[in-house]
Formats: structure tokens, sequence, C-alpha cells
């Protein structure tokens, strides 16, 4: 086999790997490169391969940064078929479009062709054929077997076979504090080569109690100064699991009853994929399954609003704080969540709590590095609110558990590629990995290939 690394490498997004084995050729994941100028510029580059000589593509979950570009291979001739998990494919086409109005406007902007359109996704979506955890199949020479990667709802590590080696791509893989989608699985047999990712390969997430401690406390502060908590959310997973927290913390009376508005159509439209698999056990933990069957709604609690319209969106300022915002995008790069810091960032009694990853060259990183303003649809704003972070509500693994997931499966591994992860990341999990499992690790570059 020859694995050939198309993204991910030395960077956080836009994954995508190239596997070969005699005249067949599979792709896992096609993502949108995120971030920085240099990163999205990326996206409008030529695939470094031919997209009608690509057999399939296999999806570890539905995050833009892995399923971004599988329009644009369907555009320039990939007629194969793309595989994941049914809760991946149902989320994916509203993410898709989603994407594809963004990429719209990008690609209007700076005068250049777009990368796909609506007509494009939908024929991805006709070639798109569900999968379930541990349901093998074949691609050619390949064997490929779906595992749960405890990431967001549906999300995969891919284990392919071929030649009588095998190579497991973690794919994302979950935070195990994640409160209601079940925990990260393994092969219990030996796999030859694993590609590890190190988005917080370096860090470590406070406990479970800790973070709940902290989104506590903050909403307390807001309320007691009568300011507003904007929290920047991912749509896919990040917002779910807030609406889940507080739905305890209110429902408990551990926190006081102001309006909360989730003001994101895409994760309200996700949500109710959730809600589709949420009595499922191959995808929900017992716990919360239980919950749901004694009538318990865990997406929905007193004072929670939807907000789906512009319209909607506006109104909510002319809410008296206190209150809170959960709106898109997580890194602040567009979405209504830009709408809400241009009104909020300035106010002195206001808090953004930033609760995911937050990518080099965003804006998001910008302001949870201190920057004292920034620039927010050509106006310079100031930042004079108070940040927050919790990172213990990243849907990511973090260090010890990306190195209790290694140590979970068979010796003896041939090799450990680190992947998906800024270099200085990728470099602190190599280390780690080298000093407890002695084996032999590498951090590839873009482009690289290797013979398996």
């Amino acid at each position: 086999m020859k694995l050939t690394f198309y993204g991910g490498a030395k960077t956080v997004t836009g994954a995508n790997y190239l596997l070969e084995s005699g005249k067949t050729k599979i792709l896992i994941d096609c993502g949108l490169h995120q971030g920085s100028q240099y990163s999205e510029d990326l996206n409008f580059e030529p695939f470094p391969y031919n997209p009608k000589h690509i057999d399939a593509v296999c999806v570890t979950h539905a995050h833009i940064d892995h399923i971004g570009r599988i329009p644009q291979l369907v555009k320039q001739g990939f007629f194969g078929h793309v595989y994941s998990t049914p809760p991946t494919k149902d989320m994916a086409e509203a993410l898709l479009l989603d994407a594809e109005h963004l990429l719209f406007e990008e690609a209007e902007k700076r005068e250049l062709p777009v990368l796909y359109t609506e007509a494009d996704i939908i024929k991805a979506m006709g070639l798109w054929q569900k999968r379930s955890y541990h349901e093998k199949f074949t691609i050619g020479p390949f064997e490929v077997e779906f595992y749960d990667a405890g990431h967001v709802l549906g999300s995969s590590s891919i284990l392919v076979k071929a030649e009588g080696k095998s190579i497991l791509f973690s794919g994302d893989l979950g935070n195990i504090h994640t409160p209601f989608i079940k925990p990260t699985e393994t092969p219990h047999e030996p796999v030859d080569y694993i590609l590890v990712e190190s988005t917080y390969g370096g860090r470590i997430h406070e406990k479970l109690d800790e973070r709940k401690n902290e989104l506590e406390r903050v909403i307390r502060e807001a309320t007691d100064k009568k300011g507003v908590l904007l929290i920047p959310a991912f749509a896919l997973e990040r917002t779910q699991e807030m609406i889940f927290e507080l739905n305890e913390l209110v429902e408990n009376d551990v926190v006081p009853r102001i309006p909360v508005f989730v003001d994101s159509p895409l994760a309200i439209k996700l949500t109710s994929v959730y809600q589709k698999y949420s009595r499922d056990p191959m995808y929900f933990n017992g716990d919360v399954i239980g919950h749901i069957n004694e009538g318990d709604e865990i997406f929905n609690f007193p004072g929670l609003h939807l907000t789906l319209t512009p319209e909607e969106s506006r109104s909510i300022t002319r809410v008296p704080a206190p209150k809170v915002v959960i709106a898109g995008a997580g890194m602040s790069q567009g979405g209504r969540i830009l709408f809400h810091e241009k009104q909020y960032l300035e106010g002195q009694n206001n808090i953004v709590l930033f609760v995911g990853f937050q990518a080099r060259g965003s804006l998001g990183r910008a302001i949870i590095e201190g920057a004292p303003s920034v620039t927010i649809y050509g106006e310079k704003i100031y930042v004079r609110a108070r940040i927050e972070s919790i990172s213990g509500y990243s849907a990511h693994a973090d260090q010890i558990q990306l190195l209790k997931w290694i140590s979970s499966m068979p010796l003896p591994i041939k090799k450990i590629y680190v992947v998906q992860g800024d270099e200085d990341e990728s470099e602190a999990l190599a280390e780690k990995i080298k000093e407890k499992n002695s084996a032999d690790v590498h951090i590839p570059s873009f482009g690289e290939s290797v013979v398996l």
C-alpha cells in the first residue's frame, strides 16, 4: 500500500489522505482548509491527484474540514461512492450547503471561480452510501470497517486492510467527558500503522466537574453584572453539548433562568439529527437514553429560544441583558456570531466564552490571545468584554486521552503518524508517544508519500 498526506499534515484542518493498492485509489476524508488566509487559499488550488481516478471516499465525520471539498471532487469528475455512518450522511448535506454559501461569497469577493454549487452537493449526496459501525465492506482490494471515534454523533475511526497489512485512521477522537454520545473504540486486533490526530496533542482538558463549575460561574457572573454571555460554538456537537449542559443547570435550578438563544439555523437543523438518533444505543449512552425514555427533553428547557430567521436573530438585541447567546461560527470566522460580537465586544460587563479550538489566523484566536481590537464587517471593534475559555468542552481528546487510545491497542505497531494538529501540538504528542510507547513515530509533511 502507498499512503500520501494531502491534508492534515502539520496543520489541524483539511484532512485528506490518499491510500493506494494496485490500481485502486481511495481517499480518507476530503476536507476544507480553514483558519488563516493561507490555509483557505489552498481550497482554490487544484487537487494534487485526478478526481476521476479516485474510486471511493471514506469519511470519518461530518465536520467541514473533513468533508468540505467532496462536492468539488464530484464537480471535477469523481463518480465513485462516498461512505460514512448514517448520522454523518444525515448531517453532511446541511453542513455542505452552509459551507457552499460562505465559499460562494468568498469566491465572489476575491473574484475567483466558485468551488462548487448546490447541484454538486446534491450529486455528491446521490453517491453517498451509509455503513454502520463494524459493518465491513470492500472497495477493490481494501476491506474497510468503521469504529466509533466518540468525537461527534456518528464519527468514526477507519480501519483499512489490504495486502496483508492494516492501517487505522483515527479521524478526530472524542473527549471522554462528552456527556451523551458513546466513548471511543479501538480494534481488538493488532494494527500495523496508525494515523492519530493531535489537535490537543500538547494540552490537558479540565475535568467534567471543573468545566461544569466554570460554565456555572461564567453564567452567574454575566447575570450578576446584567451582561451578555456570548458563546461562539460550532454547529455540530458543541452547540448540542452546550444545550445539554444548560438543560441540566437550568432544570436543576443551579443557575438563574435567563434567556438563552441558539442563533444558528445550521445548529438547529443538526440538533434535529441528534434527536433522531437519541434513542439508538449504537450512538447514545444508556444513561441519556434512560432520561429521554422518562420524558426529559435533553435539548430543550425553559428560557431556550431557537432563532431561525434573520429577523429573529436581529431581535435578540432588543432583549435586555442578562442573556446568553450561542451562535456560529465556532472560530468567529463567519456566521451570526460576528453580528453579536460587533454588538457586544465593547461592553465591559459582557463575557465571550470560547468552548472550542481556535485555529491560527482565525478571529477567535486573535480575540483569545488578547487582541485589543478586531475588525468586523470592516469596522474596528475594541475588545473590552472579558474573554474566557473552557477547553474541557472541546470535542477533541487531549494528550492523556490520545495516549490512552494508542496504548489500548495490541502491540506491535509498526509506525505511528501524528497528523491533524498545529506543528507544536504534533511534536508534543510525538515526544510523549515515544516516551510512553517506545514506538516509531513520524510527523508527515504535506504531499509526503510512504510505502506501507
